[in-house]
Formats: C-alpha cells, sequence, structure tokens
C-alpha cells in the first residue's frame, strides 16, 4: 500500500474558461483512520459538467470549492483500514471522496456497493448520480408518457443516453442531439434513438428546421443538458403544454454564447404562449428516489435492455484535462477517472 496521499486542489478560479494552471497536484503523508472512521483507496472518480460551477465564487445550490481544497468528486473506492464497525477491509463503497488517491471517512454519504450487480464503475454512472438525474427527470420532473415525442440534448451522454433509453422503452418518439456522426450514429444503433441530429454539422437555423421536420407534430418533452443552440432550435417546436426538465446548460458555463443567445423575451413568451412547463431540478434534492431508480433501472443493466458507454482517463494526473475535455464535449459516455486498480476487473 502507498503510504503518499495525493490529491488534486483547486489552485486558482478560471476566468471564462478553465484550463490546467486552475488546479495543482499535492502530496503528502497517508492519513490513518481515527475511532469511528475508515481510509479507502480511490478506485474510480467521476468528472461531471456541474464542477465547473464549483469552481467559481458565486451563489449557487452548493458552496465552491475553496481555494487549496480538493476537488470534489464522486467516487468509487475500496477500504483498506477501518476503525469504523460499519465497514470493513475489503468493503466497495462510493461516496463524494473528492479528486483524491485516498480519502478518510466516517461513513456519512457513503453506501456499500455490490460488485455482483454490475461493474463497480456504474454506481457513477449508469446506476450512480447520471442515472438518478436522468430518471427523475424523465419521470418525476418531465412526466413523459407513451406517444409523446422527445428531444434529448447531449443524447450520448451519462445522463443522456440513459433518458433517451428508457424513453424508448415508454413508447415515445426519440429526438437526439449530440456533437458528432459517431455519437450519432451510436445514438441510433446502440441506444435505439428514432433520430439523433449532429449540432457539429448544423449551425442554430438548420437545426430549428432539422428539429421542426423530425417532430412535424411538434415537442412534447425537453430533456435540457446544454443550453446554447439546441435550446433555441427546440423552444420553436414545443406543443402546448409542453415540459422542459431543465438539468444542466453546459454551452453557457464557461461564459461562452451568451451574446448569441436567444433573447429573453422570446423564451419568456414561448413559455407563455404554449403553456410551458419549465423545471430546474438539482438531483440532490430526490435522494429519496434513488431505491425506486435503483429497483427499475438496476434489472434493465444487469439483462442488457439498457447499454452504456464510459470514457476512461488513466491516472490522477489525468483528471484536470480529462475535464476541461469533458466540458467541450470531447467525452464520449462517462467520463471516469482510473485512479486504482479494480479488484473486480
Amino acid at each position: 500500500m502507498s503510504d503518499q496521499l495525493r490529491r488534486i486542489v483547486l489552485a486558482s478560479r478560471p476566468q471564462g474558461t478553465p484550463s490546467t494552471d486552475n488546479f495543482r497536484l499535492e502530496s503528502g503523508p497517508l492519513p490513518r483512520p481515527q475511532d469511528g472512521q475508515f481510509l479507502a483507496r480511490v478506485i474510480w472518480l467521476s468528472l461531471d459538467p456541474y464542477m465547473r460551477g464549483r469552481m467559481d465564487d458565486s451563489k449557487s445550490y452548493a458552496k465552491p470549492v475553496a481555494i487549496g481544497d480538493t476537488m470534489e468528486a464522486a467516487c468509487v473506492a475500496e477500504v483498506i483500514d477501518s476503525r469504523n464497525g460499519d465497514f470493513a477491509r475489503g468493503d466497495i463503497v462510493m461516496g463524494g471522496f473528492g479528486w483524491s488517491s485516498h480519502a478518510l471517512s466516517d461513513g456519512t454519504g457513503v453506501r456499500k456497493i455490490d460488485p455482483a450487480i454490475a461493474p463497480i464503475s456504474t454506481a457513477l454512472g449508469v446506476l450512480g448520480m447520471p442515472g438518478h438525474t436522468a430518471w427523475v427527470g424523465l419521470n418525476d420532473i418531465a412526466q413523459a408518457q407513451s406517444g409523446e415525442t422527445i428531444v434529448v440534448s447531449a443524447a450520448t451522454g451519462a445522463v443522456g443516453s440513459l433518458v433517451g433509453q428508457l424513453a424508448k422503452q415508454k413508447g415515445m418518439h426519440v429526438i437526439g442531439v449530440a456533437g458528432g456522426a459517431e455519437k450519432c450514429a451510436f445514438a441510433e444503433k446502440d441506444l435505439q434513438y428514432d433520430l439523433c441530429l449532429d449540432h457539429h454539422a448544423l449551425d442554430a437555423e438548420a437545426l430549428q428546421k432539422a428539429i421542426a421536420e423530425a417532430a412535424p407534430a411538434g415537442v412534447d418533452v425537453y430533456y435540457e443538458n446544454v443550453g446554447g443552440k439546441t435550446l433555441e432550435a427546440v423552444i420553436p417546436a414545443m406543443n402546448v403544454g409542453g415540459r422542459i426538465a431543465l438539468c444542466g446548460m453546459i454551452a453557457w458555463y464557461s461564459g461562452k454564447g451568451l451574446a448569441d443567445a436567444m433573447p429573453l423575451p422570446r423564451v419568456w413568451r414561448t413559455i407563455l404562449t404554449q403553456r410551458l412547463r419549465v423545471q430546474g431540478f438539482i438531483i440532490f434534492d430526490h435522494f429519496d428516489r434513488l431505491p425506486a431508480f435503483l429497483q427499475d433501472v438496476g434489472p434493465m443493466v444487469r439483462d442488457g435492455r439498457v447499454t452504456y458507454r464510459e470514457s476512461v482517463a488513466e491516472g490522477l494526473d489525468a483528471a484536470p484535462q480529462a475535464f476541461l475535455d469533458l466540458l467541450e464535449g470531447g467525452n464520449f459516455g462517462k467520463q471516469l477517472v482510473r485512479v486504482g486498480d479494480d479488484p473486480a476487473g
């Protein structure tokens, strides 16, 4: 067992688009657990778009990461030393251990993972926060129904890929929007989207026309992950009584494209005239739905009714660049960092 703890801290706050200079790798002695604590070595580290907001010192639904503090993240880890009766050496756990090689915990907010159910990395993706977000957004927020038409932005991402599959299983007409021909082909062939539009190949006007042609009867549900020109293209196609589940807006996280965004009065007028219901949601408010989500989706993952894809960066040092690439759409599926050896293979 290594006697060094390595972690990546927030070195400075970004001005606009972040860079690797905003992060710093630090190392120090490996901590030892005290009574009630356990020490875990991180195996899988999750990278997610929400982390961009935590880098800014601005009011949000969660406190920003302080300068010099470890970047926040959910991780899957193995307990290697324990003085906590609820966790034993060898247990595989999921918790908010951060961009780090090891972490101490008293067990708060930590849950055990059963490697027999699915690969343990899925606890950060299709059976983790992104999957939970997809399920809640589609079912509880959008209240999607069979026979309706849905547009899913970031259609092959960690959230969108499950939204599309669950929507198709509901009997919906599913239109995806993704970046690149390869991602769109995956959406149609593997995720069973009815159609996927490549926003890299279409400007805002062309994308709006393509969505209108793909949904001649209009769009009932829009699952919003990105903002930007995809939102601009979907808004005119929304039906009366349509619902927008607002999950993210990655296109605007670093301030890009704000000057070119659709004017708010036009968006506001459409919400009024089409009687749209637009609801933003943060999955932290819906932890009570986690057991129902796992009961519903877990069997689908096990028997192959739900498929998933992961992008893996190797080593803790790779986390900053992998995160920056994620913000630019460089990932394909759930973005993970393999920090340590996976005992389950």
